[in-house]
């Protein structure tokens, strides 16, 4: 029973670390973008908005949209 306790806390720990891991795919992306990566207009601007979206949802504690938002914008640069 303390085994399986023990392992119930580091699971909910794991997930807290990456709830949190929003700031570390900003970063992410603006590192991407200062590299000035050939983006068209139309790809440029969502990348901008997810970015952007990403950041709204961390600051007001929804991480799980930050990340999604965050992800997409990823996948659009390519990382």
């Amino acid at each position: 029973m303390r085994h399986a306790l023990v392992l119930f806390a580091a699971l909910s720990f794991a997930g807290a670390a990456l709830a949190h891991n929003c700031p570390n795919e900003m970063k992410a992306i603006d590192a991407k973008l200062g590299t000035k990566p050939t983006l068209s207009k139309d790809v440029s601007e969502q990348v901008a908005k997810l970015r952007a979206s990403g950041e709204e949802h961390h600051k007001a504690g929804r991480h799980d949209a930050s990340m999604k938002d965050l992800g997409e914008a990823k996948k659009l640069l390519g990382i």
